[in-house]
């Protein structure tokens, strides 16, 4: 009888199961005899032979492996050898360890309920991959595993929060629908350096009781505190523009920027109540969706028309009144369904129906409101920053101001979208964060004001800041001193300065918004006069080499030139991590509302700060 699992053939065969008369060849997939004529005459001839025939390169593995005596080389596992594997790991053992620490990771990253561990599928699925790992109780990941990883974590963010020179906050207050619990949020934006762009979360706290200014003041202190923050560190902190929250930041004695992506939200608002016609068509187009979002048989009968005219079914998306932008994608989606919708009003009824003259005001209207649209999304980015502001104002009011044939129908709208834009930015670019940020980035420099006095003004409070940042510098004995610039090769900032900007007049497919913007780039660039002062000549230096591309990465520029520009790059690394949106805080109020549903209706505010902040945080470069 064959010794079937010590002979080295069965690394090229499988069997369907021990008493099966053949064996699969796992190079051909051919069934080969075993031999003998029950299971007590099995052998191993045939395998053999089979590799040697057809097999040359693994017959000769087989060969290798096996002794003169032609024995396997593969030695049976020893009695204790298999007691080991089924030995369970100890849970203080290496690879115990590194398991839970990866199913730690798989709750947070996958914002999965705690209790997991205890399901069935889990343990099974765990018990396949390793099954000596003994999977720890949900009592042991709530109370001990959860709350080590969060203190981890935790030091490593608190390392660097205190390397860093200047730290920027956005805040926002969330109230949960499924509990009685509101949370204050404070996250944190800085650049490290190396002017890498940093964010984390660094807290949402249970906010009981009344949301008055001198509360939110309380909590926030205590939130920075509770880090041990400097308030000198305080550049600035956003925030969404309700009075409580303005009020509060008065009593904290920071400085204080209302959310930009919320006044647009203002602005897009007053333009669309003020066109009457306009409205009208918004309401039809809001029952129309109502419609089939209440009836299932009426959006079956859509699908089925959108694939008989080959349209890319797709369903109609429902405004949102806190969104504005979310008004614009139902205009959109309305749109792109145009002749499947009168399909389906030929043979069904609809609660209303758009008239030809509607729908060339809805197409006329999108034209108007595009701009808006990609400017929410370019600010509503994790790395945008308060540089964007004053650039962003400059081109919408030259878009708005422009006549165009496809006003017809609009001209109300666009008017007083104009104006909207002037009275609720009419200062901003007497902002000194705004206009020093719009300064520094290498995008945009003095390019996007709207009038020299504002630039001079801007350009003034940059010399006296860089002034005052060289004075402290000097005091504190800096031990990381950067050489004169004029030592630093230029060819480390070729890569980012050479390029001008593409001009806005070549036909191109970019939007108008985009257009716009890089033509006032071309009608912006000129030399400026010499001088001789060492901050004098990095500041000329800087604004006589033309802009970069609007692509390129702000914070990459200032990490390769922070060499030939010492003094510029250190004003740069405070005022360009400065945000000029909250979005930060409502996206980490989303993540809370996914870990807080209402399967999870009980969890204390303590667990839900816990997941959050490891959910935000922990592949942020920071574990």
């Amino acid at each position: 009888m064959e010794r079937s699992k010590e002979s080295a053939v069965w690394r090229f065969f499988t069997l369907a199961s021990p008493t099966s008369p053949t064996a699969l060849c796992n190079i051909c997939k051919r069934q080969v005899s075993r031999g003998g004529d029950n299971v007590t005459r099995y052998n191993t001839t045939n395998l053999i032979r089979h590799l040697q025939k057809h097999h040359a390169k693994e017959h000769a593995e087989f060969v290798q492996l096996t002794n003169s005596k032609g024995k396997s080389t593969t030695k049976q596992a020893t009695l204790a050898d298999t007691l080991l594997r089924q030995e369970k790991l100890p849970t203080n053992s290496i690879r115990a360890q590194k398991i839970t620490a990866r199913v730690m990771e798989f709750i947070v990253l996958g914002l999965q309920p705690l209790n997991i561990v205890e399901n069935v599928g889990f343990r099974r699925l765990m018990d396949y991959l390793e099954p000596r790992y003994i999977v720890p109780s949900r009592k042991y990941v709530s109370e001990t595993a959860l709350p080590e990883l969060y203190s981890k974590v935790r030091k490593q963010i608190s390392g660097e929060l205190k390397c860093a020179k200047v730290l920027s906050f956005t805040t926002d207050i969330w109230t949960s629908d499924v509990s009685p619990m509101s949370l204050l949020s404070l996250t944190v934006h800085w650049l490290n350096p190396t002017c890498e762009h940093r964010s984390a979360m660094l807290g949402a706290k249970n906010f009981r009781g009344s949301h008055t200014s001198d509360a939110i003041a309380t909590a926030l202190t205590t939130m920075i505190d509770e880090w041990e923050i400097p308030f000198d560190k305080v550049h600035v902190m956003l925030s969404d523009n309700a009075a409580n929250m303005k009020k509060a930041m008065g009593s904290m004695k920071v400085c204080n920027l209302g959310c930009f992506a919320h006044t647009l939200q203002l602005i897009v608002n007053e333009g669309l109540l003020s066109q009457r016609s306009l409205n009208d068509a918004l309401t039809k187009c809001r029952q129309i969706i109502g419609h089939f979002k209440h009836s299932q048989l009426s959006y079956s009968r859509l699908h089925d028309i959108q694939i008989e005219m080959q349209m890319q079914p797709k369903r109609l998306q429902q405004d949102i009144k806190t969104r504005w932008n979310s008004t614009y994608y139902m205009m959109q989606s309305l749109l792109e369904q145009k002749r499947a919708l009168s399909a389906y009003v030929a043979d069904h009824d609809l609660p209303a129906t758009l008239t030809s003259l509607q729908w060339a005001l809805l197409e006329r209207a999108m034209i108007v409101l595009a701009p808006f649209e990609e400017l929410t999304r370019k600010v509503s980015s994790s790395t945008a920053s308060a540089a964007d502001v004053i650039p962003a104002v400059t081109v919408l009011k030259r878009i708005l101001g422009k006549e165009s044939d496809c006003d017809s129908g609009i001209k109300t709208m666009k008017t007083t979208l104009l104006q909207a834009v002037n009275n609720r930015f009419s200062a901003v670019e007497d902002e000194p964060l705004y206009a020093l940020a719009t300064l520094l980035d290498p995008r945009y420099k003095d390019r996007y004001f709207t009038g020299a006095d504002f630039a001079k003004k801007a350009k003034d409070a940059l010399i006296k800041e860089l002034e005052e940042e060289e004075l402290r510098s000097t005091t504190s004995d800096a031990t990381d001193e950067a050489e004169p610039p004029e030592k630093v090769p230029h060819v480390e900032a070729a890569a980012t300065t050479l390029a001008p900007p593409p001009a806005a007049a070549a036909p191109s497919s970019k939007s108008s918004f985009m257009q716009e913007f890089e033509q006032i780039l071309v009608e912006c660039e000129e030399p400026g006069a010499a001088s001789t002062s060492s901050i004098a000549v990095q500041v000329q230096t800087y604004y006589s080499e033309k802009t970069v591309p609007a692509s390129d990465d702000p914070y990459q520029y200032w990490g390769v030139n922070r060499q030939r520009f010492p003094a510029l790059a250190a004003v740069a690394t405070k005022y360009l991590c400065a945000p000029c949106t909250s979005v930060e805080s409502e996206r980490l109020f989303s993540t809370v509302s996914n870990i807080m549903d209402e399967k999870r209706n009980r969890l204390t505010a303590d667990r839900v700060e816990m997941l959050a902040f490891l959910s935000k945080n922990l592949l942020q470069g920071l574990e």
